[in-house]
């Protein structure tokens, strides 16, 4: 897949791609359909399928001081993406220009500057300033401006429409069950191994730790995870071969600001079980399974430690490891 920064970045050969646009944020079953879709449009005319999607979110430049809780950062909505089979991705930075862009502008956009061929939006799609235009007029714009537009409509589970505010509602709530039901895959954040403070490992648990990559993540707490990444050259299973693919390895991870040691940059931090080796700089995906607790600032590092062997052992009854 191909990631795009800008329509000016455009090549010859990605010009009349069958598009899809949105944030797509969580890439959830709802989401999903509109990808299927869209692939067997580009099937039915020999074309290249091409998503349209904004940084930041559009939520996230209206509220900067209360941006929205976000599922996936734009290396996430990537990684997932390739997996699908999507030909290319292109980013608009979504600032005052786009806020301003009329309706008109917009699909002139998508039928100039683009080319494209079929256009695939959800059935509750809004665009133009300050979202004055729904599917309906996008399907007129098409028929005046020569593209084809196919309305998809929702995806319900359990008799209710699959959102990525129902999402992130069911996060909060720690129902990880029903996340996986909407995502059609469990709920995981992807990024890679940066250098910490090494204060796990001289507590006895190191960790292998993340940025978020977005500025309100919809999960804190400490949590049973899965972790795929951990492979072959960048360390090994205690008790495993040396050779062959990885399983996931099963963990303990703890998603917040360390108030124990005074900290204030949110951060992933999670410690593999029955694992050794060297992960830093490797692009991992650690998969939530199950919130054990809140965050919590203990007075002493010693009770954070008998803390953290508490929760490794309740994570390891999760995980029937």
């Amino acid at each position: 897949m191909k990631l795009i920064r800008g329509l000016q970045n455009l090549r010859s050969s990605q010009l009349g791609s069958v598009v899809t646009i949105g944030t797509y944020d969580g890439l959830h079953l709802g989401h999903l359909s509109l990808l299927r879709r869209l692939a067997e449009h580009g099937a039915r005319m020999s074309r290249p399928t091409m998503m349209l999607t904004f940084e930041p979110m559009p939520r996230e430049f209206f509220a900067p001081a209360n941006p929205p809780l976000r599922l996936t950062s734009l290396r996430e909505r990537c990684r997932l993406l390739q997996r699908m089979g999507l030909d290319s991705l292109c980013v608009l930075r979504f600032d005052e220009r786009l806020r301003d862009m009329t309706g008109e502008a917009f699909a002139q956009l998508l039928a100039r500057g683009m080319r494209a061929a079929v256009v695939v939006i959800g059935h509750d799609f809004k665009f133009g300033r300050g979202a004055e235009a729904a599917a309906a007029a996008m399907q007129a714009a098409g028929q005046r401006l020569g593209f084809e537009v196919d309305v998809v409509p929702p995806v319900q589970v359990d008799n209710v429409r699959v959102s990525s505010s129902g999402i992130r509602d069911a996060l909060a709530r720690g129902d990880f069950a029903q996340v996986e039901r909407w995502l059609g895959r469990p709920y995981s954040m992807i990024g890679r191994v940066v250098q910490g403070e090494r204060l796990g490992r001289t507590l006895g648990y190191p960790t292998a730790n993340m940025r978020l990559g977005r500025l309100r993540s919809p999960v804190q707490g400490i949590f049973a995870v899965r972790v795929r990444g951990a492979v072959a050259g960048a360390g090994k299973l205690l008790g495993a071969a040396s050779a062959g693919p990885r399983p996931a390895v099963g963990g303990v991870a703890s998603l917040g600001t360390r108030p124990t040691v005074s900290g204030t940059v949110p951060l992933l931090e999670t410690h593999l079980f029955d694992f050794t080796g060297d992960l830093y700089g490797r692009e991992i995906e650690v998969e939530f399974v199950a919130k054990l607790r809140d965050e919590q600032r203990f007075e002493s590092l010693d009770a954070l430690v008998e803390q953290m062997q508490r929760d490794a052992t309740e994570a390891r009854s999760v995980l029937n490891i």
